[in-house]
Formats: C-alpha cells, sequence, structure tokens
C-alpha cells in the first residue's frame, strides 16, 4: 500500500487538520478527542487545558496514539503514530502553544479581546507526542499500485462522507 514516508511524511503533517488524539482512561477504555496540533523536530505538540481528560489520562499513564488524515471525500491519506508523552508546563508551553493557536486562528482572532487571551489563558500545559511507531497510508498510491488508478478516473465510485 501507499504510505506516507520522509519528506512526503514531513510535508503532509505541516498542513493544517484535525487531529484525533486517543489516550487512555483509568478503566482501560480509550478516550478520544479531536485536537490542533503542530508537528515540529520530529514530535507533535498538542495544547490543553491540564483538566480535561486527556491531561489526565497522559498524567497517569505518559502514552497516547495520534491520528492526522485529510477527512475528504477524494483519495484519502492519514498518519497515525504511537507516542510517548511528555508534559510541558509554563513559559515554553505558552509559547508553544501560541505556535499551535497561530497555525489554526487567523491574525484578528488571535487579536480580538475575547478570543487570544481566552485561549492563552484555557490551554495550561502542552502534551509533547513523541512517535515510536508511524502507520501511514495514501490512497492515491494504492490506488494506483492495487486498481489501475480506477478511482482517480472514476472519483464517482466513493461515495461522499456526510
Amino acid at each position: 500500500m501507499g504510505d506516507l514516508t520522509g519528506e512526503k511524511l514531513r510535508e503532509f503533517l505541516q498542513g493544517r487538520y484535525i487531529a484525533s488524539l486517543a489516550t487512555e482512561n483509568d478503566d482501560g477504555s480509550i478516550h478520544l478527542a479531536a485536537v490542533w496540533y503542530l508537528f515540529d523536530a520530529g514530535a507533535f505538540f498538542v495544547a490543553t487545558t491540564s483538566s480535561t481528560r486527556k491531561a489526565r489520562n497522559v498524567l497517569a499513564r505518559p502514552r497516547a496514539s495520534l491520528m492526522v488524515d485529510t477527512r475528504t471525500t477524494e483519495l484519502q491519506k492519514g498518519v497515525a503514530a504511537t507516542c510517548t508523552v511528555e508534559v510541558i508546563r509554563g513559559e515554553e508551553s505558552r509559547a508553544i502553544n501560541h505556535r499551535i493557536h497561530s497555525r489554526y486562528l487567523s491574525a484578528a482572532a488571535l487579536a480580538d479581546p475575547q478570543v487570544g487571551p481566552a485561549f492563552g489563558q484555557m490551554d495550561d500545559m502542552t502534551l509533547r507526542l513523541v512517535p515510536q511507531r508511524w502507520t501511514s497510508w495514501d490512497m492515491a498510491e494504492l490506488d494506483a499500485e492495487a486498481f489501475g488508478s480506477v478511482f482517480a478516473r472514476h472519483p464517482d465510485y466513493m461515495l461522499p462522507s456526510d
């Protein structure tokens, strides 16, 4: 199957997507959360509030999985990573969280006194997720390799997402 690796992986992760973060609850069940992220220096960074379930989970069990995918009706691609997690607090956290917020909020939103400062106050910690194992997929490459590009020629074969 077509995979995202090397430079293609780094380029993909610079995109602005919503990631799914999985952490483990006390009872062994999985907690999933949609998150904004920054990928830098081989790690994912996620801003969060220390009172959230994901924060409490990683403080108790410092591991998580994170998935980033295109979520389009076209041929999808994405990556999932199994990670160890480190918690960052204080000034370093505020600086990283500002970088994350700046990826997803416009300059006008960040300057709005009802928006920018609220995010700065709310997210008081950063999760640094260090990938230990990767899984990736690129359905366009799979289509070319396994199906002779039939889905590229017939985009109506894929039903749209709701």
